[in-house]
């Protein structure tokens, strides 16, 4: 069967015709055969040079030896144990030993897991009932965290089936916009157990914190005994060995990771200050809890990614991400587009906007419509990215030269086509 038929299946037993909103798309999305390196692989024959990979965990590409000649190993070993293995003990080191913020470490099933449960941990280590996240900012599909742009606490539900009385406690505010968050720290302050953030916005696109911005949060949350969470889903081990604390210089409380972690399996892990981190049970009065917690393929997959990133690897990581991004500039200014390419490290984007995108109210102002005509001519092109200008793209140490130059002339293919030059 090809895409289009399974898509007609699929949506007789799957809401929507797939597991995760975003990855659809009209007329209907590409059924994947196999990924390889930097590739991706559909049913209907088609090839693609793979800048999604799997919304960041692919950080080594798909199926790398070293990731699969392991797993292979611990598979025949047995898939679940319901008990701790070594392996989770040496994967913590890894993540302590790399992390900044972390002194102890517990595994979960998936970032959402992660970032649900630092929130309670948050709440019982300051015994306070109220948070803040930053407008347009991800945090998983959990209550807590589905709440609509606005500011303070004219919060609602960004989703049917959550009670208001479930995110009352939420409070949101602009991204990048320091007077807002001081204004609602003084209103809310005493009554605040945490901030939780994504360092860098990879769910609006890509947004980088302002100049300071990261070190005022640091200081009005000690100032005001706020446990600051920093989510690194995306940036742990993405933009540098330590993460997005690292590679910016500023240490929260506790760090939530996930994606890279997992080393492409299903993995999410928070961390933080030992003093935090012993709340949890069986140690103290917090619970978190999950049969598949630890579970010895994830950990393996996770311990056999995390061995391979070292400074080095970085090096060789960001200068591709410089050579993408800066030919993408160079697009932009020979069509002479006003738009907005933006990234770091190995990550990139391009805002279909000509204002710069510093939060998530100025993101929305993107023009989307155009955005999937480039999108659809990049598939024709042969280059996979998220279909939405509101995911970042990615770039893995498989990708060759020969694939970013692939990449460069599709974009450029694709820009003429959505701007009719």
């Amino acid at each position: 069967m090809n895409s289009q038929e399974l898509f007609e299946e699929s949506k007789k037993i799957i809401p929507g015709g797939v597991s995760s909103p975003v990855r659809a798309f009209k007329p209907y999305p590409f059924f994947v055969a196999k990924g390889e390196g930097s590739h991706i692989y559909d049913v209907d024959g088609n090839s693609y040079v793979d800048h999604c990979l799997a919304y960041g965990p692919l950080i080594l590409g798909h199926a790398d030896k070293t990731v699969v000649s392991d797993l292979t190993n611990q598979l025949t070993m047995g898939t679940a144990y319901g008990a701790p293995t070594e392996n989770e003990i040496k994967l913590s080191r890894e993540v302590i030993n790399r992390i900044p913020s972390a002194e102890m470490v517990r595994f979960t099933n998936s970032g959402t897991e992660a970032t649900m449960s630092a929130i309670r941990i948050a709440r019982g280590f300051t015994k306070r009932d109220k948070i803040v996240k930053f407008e347009g900012a991800y945090h998983g599909a959990h209550d807590y965290c589905l709440v609509k742009g606005g500011s303070g606490a004219a919060c609602l539900p960004d989703s049917l089936g959550i009670p208001l009385d479930t995110t009352k406690n939420t409070l949101t505010v602009p991204f990048n916009d320091e007077e807002a968050l001081t204004e609602l720290i003084e209103k809310e302050g005493e009554n605040i157990a945490c901030i939780i953030m994504e360092v860098v916005m990879g769910n609006i696109g890509c947004v980088e914190p302002k100049d300071g911005y990261l070190e005022f949060l640091r200081k009005i949350t000690e100032e005001n005994g706020i446990v600051l969470i920093f989510d690194e889903v995306i940036t742990g081990f993405r933009l540098a060995t330590g993460g997005a604390q690292e590679y910016y210089g500023v240490t929260p409380d506790m760090t939530t990771l996930g994606k890279i972690v997992g080393g492409g399996l299903p993995m999410g892990a928070f961390c933080g200050k030992k003093e935090i981190m012993e709340l949890v049970a069986p140690n103290g009065p917090v619970y978190q809890a999950g049969t598949f917690s630890g579970n010895p393929i994830s950990v393996q997959a996770g311990l056999s990614t995390l061995k391979q990133l070292n400074n080095d690897f970085y090096t060789s990581l960001n200068k591709k991400g410089e050579f993408l991004r800066s030919n993408i500039c160079d697009i932009v200014d020979e069509l002479s587009l006003d738009i907005s390419p933006v990234g770091l490290g190995s990550m990139f984007q391009i805002y279909f906007n000509p204002n710069e995108v510093t939060n998530y109210a100025e993101a929305q102002e993107s023009d989307s419509e155009r955005f999937l005509v480039y999108f659809r001519q990049l598939l024709k092109e042969g280059v996979f990215i998220p279909p939405s200008q509101f995911e970042c793209n990615f770039i893995s140490s498989a990708h060759k030269m020969e694939d970013l130059e692939k990449t460069v002339n599709a974009i450029r293919k694709s820009l003429k086509v959505a701007f009719e030059l």
